[in-house]
């Protein structure tokens, strides 16, 4: 891991993830890219002009370029490389193209905990970063002091659809030095024996060199709760789980589950494509 993205709109939920990006870039001598998306109405620009050549562009860039400064003035990112990038995008393709252009390897976005994502960060946009991206996403709750990571929940069906997902949770495992919890929900809707259940996730993870796991099958009446409430029955500091990318969420986890996750978890969230 060398580069890290933080989106931001400059707000105390958006400050939230810097902290916890600036703890992880001094841990693992990171660079930490902030970009700033500012959306000027297409309409606005003719064929031949550029965003740059709007004076609202001009302006808000200035005024974006002004509070990077600020932000880096900070403290806790003493020491650090910060580079910091203004696009003219949705905000969602801004990431994209960000990501893709700095070969980032870990974007972590804020959010205000329990209701939607606030600002620049909110609704659709959010949804469709955590959907979409290529680059694994750590969705930041709260501001955290002593981001550390010992307990981590990977849940999923265990399918082979979620190999290379999981081959990316087990590599950032190994970066933070944690142990990763294996959870497979079983809920009315969709039951599996814990016979089967058990040697479908067994199977699954001794496909990999990796042996810092626990196996756990949690039975509960919906997906999203039996996570969270697994996730706090052992006090885990991480949730991980995978997605399609474009195609949508997997088929364990649907739009309206890692939505909801992403929103209304207590725990800081991070999603893997499939």
């Amino acid at each position: 891991m060398k580069k890290i993205l933080v989106p931001t709109d400059f707000s105390t939920q958006a400050e939230n993830a810097l902290k916890v990006a600036a703890q992880l870039a001094k841990k693992h001598n990171c660079e930490i890219h902030l970009l700033h998306v500012l959306e000027i109405p297409l309409h606005k620009v003719d064929a031949i002009s550029s965003y740059n050549d709007l004076p609202e562009a001009i302006y808000f860039m200035k005024l974006a370029h002004k509070q990077f400064e600020e932000f880096k003035d900070k403290d806790y990112l003493k020491g650090l490389t910060i580079r910091d990038h203004v696009e003219f995008h949705e905000i969602f393709k801004g990431v994209f193209h960000v990501c893709e252009k700095q070969n980032i390897d870990l974007i972590i976005m804020g959010s205000n905990g329990v209701s939607n994502f606030k600002e620049i960060l909110i609704g659709s946009n959010t949804e469709k970063v955590v959907r979409t991206s290529t680059t694994p996403v750590l969705v930041i709750k709260k501001e955290h002091e002593n981001f550390k990571i010992k307990d981590f929940v990977f849940a999923s069906d265990f399918k082979d659809e979620n190999k290379t997902s999981y081959k990316v949770a087990i590599q950032f495992a190994e970066i933070l030095k944690a142990k990763l919890h294996l959870l497979m929900v079983n809920t009315p809707n969709k039951f599996i024996t814990s016979s089967k259940a058990k040697n479908r996730m067994e199977k699954f993870a001794t496909s990999f060199d990796f042996t810092k796991y626990s196996i756990n099958i949690y039975n509960d009446l919906s997906i999203e709760t039996g996570i969270m409430n697994f996730s706090e029955s052992i006090k885990a500091d991480l949730i991980g789980m995978s997605t399609h990318g474009r195609q949508g969420i997997s088929h364990f986890f649907n739009g309206s589950i890692s939505e909801d996750l992403v929103n209304h978890a207590k725990r800081p969230i991070i999603t893997f494509k499939i």
